[in-house]
């Protein structure tokens, strides 16, 4: 251990705040030194273990800028700068967190309900291709006819299957959002 401690040795424990603590209190605590020591003096070795031998002396020491430019008042309006920088990355994040959430909500109402129209219009293609068939069979119609239904009815099951792809995309775009996994041992506890 050093034989003087400066005062500002407690800023060197690192804390959470102790940036910013550092960054606010480094120049505007006034330097604090306490020293002391002991020992013997002698011009004769005989009596170098005497008790007139021996000294010790105690001392303290302290210092503070008078004028320093403003360096203190800069070097705290930095730490708040700071600060306020971190206040507003936070806030953007939990804004952006929130826009997110809100986003793939709002998705999933919106092709939920695209999803439900398009079962309709596909249940009544097939419906079509049914009624285009018995007409094929029973001669009334040609059989280009059944196969304009069955392209009619393959399309709608094709932009069926897109919309439910686009619902499970938002679903694990909600998920993610929220921050959670795939299992519950990979929920954020």
């Amino acid at each position: 251990m050093p034989r003087a401690q400066p005062a500002d040795q407690a800023l060197r424990d690192p804390g959470p705040f102790a940036p910013t603590l550092q960054l606010c209190a480094t120049n505007s605590i006034p330097s604090l030194t306490l020293t002391g020591g002991t020992g013997f003096r002698t011009t004769n070795l005989a009596n170098l273990l005497t008790a007139p031998s021996r000294f010790w002396s105690l001392g303290a020491a302290a210092a503070e800028g008078i004028f320093d430019g403003g360096a203190r008042r800069a070097v705290s309006d930095q730490a708040i700068a700071a600060y306020d920088a971190q206040v507003a990355t936070y806030r953007e994040t939990v804004l952006t967190g929130f826009q997110e959430v809100e986003d793939n909500l709002a998705a999933l109402r919106i092709l939920e309900d695209e999803a439900r129209l398009q079962d309709e219009v596909v249940q009544a293609a097939r419906h079509a291709v049914e009624l285009t068939t018995n007409q094929y069979q029973a001669g009334v119609v040609s059989y280009l006819n059944v196969i304009t239904a069955q392209t009619t009815a393959f399309n709608n099951e094709r932009t069926a299957m897109n919309l439910l792809g686009r619902r499970l995309n938002a679903s694990v775009a909600l998920i993610k959002a929220l921050g959670g996994g795939w299992t519950t041992a990979e929920l954020v506890k």
